[in-house]
């Protein structure tokens, strides 16, 4: 799910900041915000639900037509209004193999300022795929605005919001918010294939687009040809503890730490830091940061030995520089979409979003009691329960939630890549090994050395091989 740096700053902040800053241009162009929330479903064209409409050259790409997919707000019909979602697609409409969708992650991320990275990215196979990319519901130019619960936590997942951005945030999208949840993106993402003539798709999900893609083929089975899960969050759902995280950052720092010949013992000394300091959660934030930065953390594992033998100066530069640095604005990522997904979809220790408001703390708390050792590693109960997401459901306004499918059914048969970096910590590993068990016909690609968005982001080809042999069926 997880977030997407961005930077600028002064001092050892700004030489993060900058690094930050190169990290996200590979990943992101920026786009312009022109409907405030209240407009969105007034946006929308006119036209039946599920047509393309306004198609044209997109601007500044070649060989790639622009339109706006027109989508019911609500699918159940209840409630009026429509959405205007901008589609980007290759114009080799008659690719023998048929449309491949790639879907973004976040949640809140848009698609279509992607399409020329990925369209570099995918080049290889690009003569057998039309390539399609969609702003999601919510996102880009028609992302969901909440000015403050953005300037909180940026691009990330982990920063803890005040409670008054989470209630500001849910009032200024208002009732509507009950339509932001993953299967209302599936649904649109049913009534794309519709709109472009063809029975089914192969798609290709980065992180938080991992689960969509899953969430698809689970209710349209019929309609998925094969899937590339790259940096996987499993189709059970994300845990707002983020304990596999918790419990795989000693592993991913000593095996950055092996690879790089250092001399520290990163395990130790992160269980000392949290221990003397009592900062898990802004460890853990900046160590999910660190690896769109350097997947070898060599700086963090410095700064985390010091901070262990009595000077924490570097490590509380190094967090202020990734709460600079991961500032993001809604086009690039909508906190206010990713709030609204992720507490439609989550199950938390007070269960669902439609949970009575009082009580919630108290359920939390008796969580936080009852973990060990065991479900938090190096860390803590504080950070297991401190985290960004967590607090940001934990405050959400009660809300109607829709019904979640089966989470131990397994994918349909097609064939699957999963695909992931061992030093990953926004995803995992252990998320990817579990959906595994979910997948009839898994094959798994890890690439050693690499983090989070293994095609987009990892320097060893092995990662972006095997996609293509995949996709080109060369196994």
């Amino acid at each position: 799910m997880r977030k997407v740096p961005r930077g600028r700053g002064s001092g050892r902040p700004a030489r993060l900041g900058t690094a930050l800053l190169a990290a996200v241009s590979l990943l992101m162009l920026s786009g312009t915000c022109t409907s405030a929330a209240q407009d969105r479903a007034a946006a929308a064209p006119a036209g039946e639900s599920g047509g393309l409409s306004g198609a044209a050259a997109c601007p500044g790409l070649k060989g790639f037509t622009c339109a706006t997919l027109t989508v019911p707000l609500d699918h159940g019909g209840g409630v009026p209004g429509r959405l205007g979602l901008r589609v980007a697609m290759a114009d080799n409409a008659k690719a023998p193999k048929g449309v491949l969708l790639f879907l973004t992650g976040g949640p809140g991320q848009p698609g279509v300022p992607f399409v020329e990275r990925l369209s570099q990215r995918l080049t290889p196979v690009l003569k057998d795929y039309r390539l399609v990319m969609i702003d999601q519901r919510g996102t880009g130019e028609a992302a969901l605005r909440c000015p403050q619960l953005q300037e909180e936590m940026g691009s990330s997942d982990l920063t803890p919001p005040t409670a008054r951005a989470v209630t500001d945030c849910a009032a200024a999208i208002g009732p509507d918010r009950r339509f932001y949840g993953t299967g209302d993106t599936v649904a649109d993402l049913d009534l794309l294939r519709r709109a472009l003539g063809v029975r089914t798709m192969t798609l290709d999900g980065v992180s938080y687009g991992t689960y969509t893609a899953e969430r698809y083929a689970l209710a349209h089975p019929q309609h998925v040809a094969r899937l590339v899960l790259d940096s996987v969050v499993p189709q059970t759902g994300y845990d707002p503890m983020d304990r596999a995280a918790l419990r795989a950052a000693p592993r991913v720092l000593t095996a950055a730490c092996r690879a790089t010949g250092c001399t520290t013992d990163p395990a130790a000394d992160l269980a000392e830091v949290v221990a003397r300091y009592g900062n898990g959660v802004d460890v853990i934030d900046a160590l999910t940061t660190w690896e769109f930065v350097d997947p070898d953390y060599a700086e963090m594992i410095d700064a985390l030995h010091r901070a262990a033998n009595g000077d924490p100066g570097l490590l509380r530069g190094l967090i202020a520089g990734v709460r600079e640095g991961s500032a993001a604005s809604a086009e690039e990522l909508s906190q206010g979409l990713h709030a609204s997904t992720l507490c439609l979809d989550g199950r938390y220790p007070w269960g669902r979003a439609d949970a009575a408001p009082t009580g919630r703390q108290e359920a939390l708390e008796k969580a936080g009691a009852e973990l060990t050792p065991a479900d938090y590693g190096p860390f803590d109960a504080a950070t297991a329960t401190g985290l960004g997401s967590m607090l940001s459901c934990l405050h959400w306004p009660r809300t109607p939630v829709p019904p979640l499918p089966p989470e131990h059914r397994r994918l349909p048969g097609v064939p699957v890549l999963l695909l992931g970096g061992d030093r990953d910590l926004s995803t995992p590993l252990e998320w990817l090994y579990d959906q595994k068990r979910l997948t009839p016909r898994a094959q798994v690609v890890v690439v050693p050395g690499a983090a989070h968005s293994v095609q987009s982001r990892a320097a060893d080809d092995r990662g972006r091989q095997a996609v293509y042999d995949f996709l080109l069926d060369r196994r």
